[in-house]
């Protein structure tokens, strides 16, 4: 299985509108997408999360390459400050634990 963990940030009133209107987009195609095993969402020290849980690496990458994501992404910038951390794992995580390695392992977007 492939886990990615994403934490955003929204900056200002701005941000948050182009947090709702990129994201949730992406976040509904992202829950129906092809090889997904989870998504879920939550939030946590002003940090809007996101939890996704791959088949394999390939539907990750299927689904990072969508319209929707790619939209998201390229405005980034735009909504907010954040990091990404992807790896692989037999396990189905725990919230708390892709939070640590998300803490400990993610890069600035």
């Amino acid at each position: 299985m492939y886990v990615s963990v994403t934490g955003l940030k929204p900056k200002g009133f701005m941000g948050w509108i182009r947090f709702w209107v990129l994201t949730i987009p992406a976040s509904r195609h992202a829950q129906n997408a092809e090889g997904v095993l989870l998504c879920a969402f939550t939030s946590r020290h002003h940090v809007q999360h996101t939890l996704t849980v791959w088949q394999s690496k390939d539907y990750m990458l299927a689904y990072r390459s969508s319209p929707s994501h790619v939209r998201a992404m390229q405005h980034f910038s735009k909504i907010g400050s954040g990091k990404v951390y992807g790896y692989e794992t037999n396990a189905m995580p725990y919230w708390d634990e892709a939070l640590a390695a998300w803490d400990q392992h993610g890069q600035e977007h």
